[in-house]
């Protein structure tokens, strides 16, 4: 029996896989706050679901539709979620393969905030820029 945040989770990456966003922006509290590390075209925090919701949009354009997150695994509690992740894209002649840890905060059974781990910031910041 998995834990129901666990579930949440994967439902949204499962959503991603098949391009369904309307059932990420439905896991999404109004509020949700999203961090993205580096100094990269996708770096930043964002705020609001529009604002979310359009990070993830250009990201996914960006990358030519080739961007996939792939969950290793997904460990959760009443507030918090990680998820172990490969991300991989295509962009310009370039590739992007790597590991990353995202860690959610859950309350009432919506993400408020999400900050994306990658392991190798250098490469991301060189993919997305």
């Amino acid at each position: 029996m998995t834990h129901p945040n666990e579930d949440l989770i994967r439902r949204g990456y499962d959503a991603f896989a098949t391009g369904d966003m309307a059932v990420i922006d439905g896991l999404f509290d109004d509020d949700v706050q999203w961090h993205f590390p580096g100094t990269s075209l996708v770096s930043g925090d964002f705020k609001g679901k529009a604002d979310v919701m359009g990070w993830l949009a250009r990201s996914v354009e960006l990358a030519g539709g080739t961007l996939r997150v792939e969950p290793h695994d997904v460990l959760a509690n009443d507030e918090h979620v990680v998820a172990l992740v490969r991300i991989t894209a295509q962009r310009g002649g370039k590739s992007l393969d790597d590991q990353s840890a995202q860690v959610f905060h859950v309350k009432d059974g919506k993400v408020t905030e999400s900050w994306v781990n990658p392991t190798d910031q250098s490469a991301n910041d060189d993919f997305w820029s």
